[in-house]
C-alpha cells in the first residue's frame, strides 16, 4: 500500500491503480515500452493494476500481454458505468483512476485520486474538470505515484 499524506486535503491509502487504455496508456492503440516499464515498477511497489477499456482499436489484450495487470474490456455503450462499478468493487477509497475520456468521468468521481492525461489524443473537458490532477503524458501520471512528493506538492492546501 502507498500512503500519502496531503496536508490540508486528505491522507491517501492507495492499493489500486486503474488505467483507461486508449488515449491514456496507449496512443492509437499502441503502448510505448517506457510505459510498460513504469507499470511494472508500480506493480513492484505492491499496487494492484487494472486496465479498464472499451478497446477502440481491438488490440489491448495483445499489447498488454505479459504485464502484471488485470484487463477488463467493455462495449462502448456501457464503459463509463462499468468503470465506475469496478472502481467501487475493488475499493474506491483505495484507488487512483487515470484516464482521459468522457467514459472515465464516473470513475474519477468515486476514486480516491483522479488523474487526467491530456496526451496526443486529447482529453475530454469533463474528465479534465473532474480530475484532481492533470498531466500532459502518461509517464508523468505514473511518476506521480512513483514519486508521491509530487502529489503532495500539487494538492496540499
Amino acid at each position: 500500500m502507498l500512503k500519502i499524506n496531503v496536508p490540508g486535503w486528505r491522507e491517501l491509502q492507495i492499493k489500486n491503480v486503474v488505467f483507461d487504455y486508449n488515449g491514456t496508456l496507449a496512443e492509437d492503440g499502441i503502448i510505448r515500452s517506457e510505459v510498460k516499464e513504469k507499470i511494472e515498477r508500480l506493480s513492484d511497489k505492491g499496487l494492484n493494476i487494472y486496465v479498464l477499456t472499451a478497446d477502440t482499436y481491438g488490440c489491448a489484450k495483445q499489447r498488454l500481454e505479459g504485464l502484471p495487470i488485470e484487463l477488463m474490456i467493455f462495449n462502448n455503450d456501457n464503459a463509463a458505468v462499468n468503470k465506475k462499478r469496478i472502481v467501487e468493487e475493488i475499493g474506491n477509497n483505495f484507488t487512483v483512476a487515470i484516464g482521459n475520456g468522457m467514459n472515465d468521468v464516473e470513475m474519477f468521481k468515486v476514486s480516491s485520486l483522479s488523474i487526467a492525461v491530456i496526451g496526443r489524443e486529447g482529453c475530454s473537458v469533463k474528465a479534465f474538470s473532474e480530475a484532481d490532477i492533470v498531466v500532459n503524458d502518461i509517464l508523468d501520471a505514473i511518476e506521480l505515484l512513483l514519486k508521491p512528493e509530487r502529489i503532495v506538492a500539487t494538492l496540499r492546501r
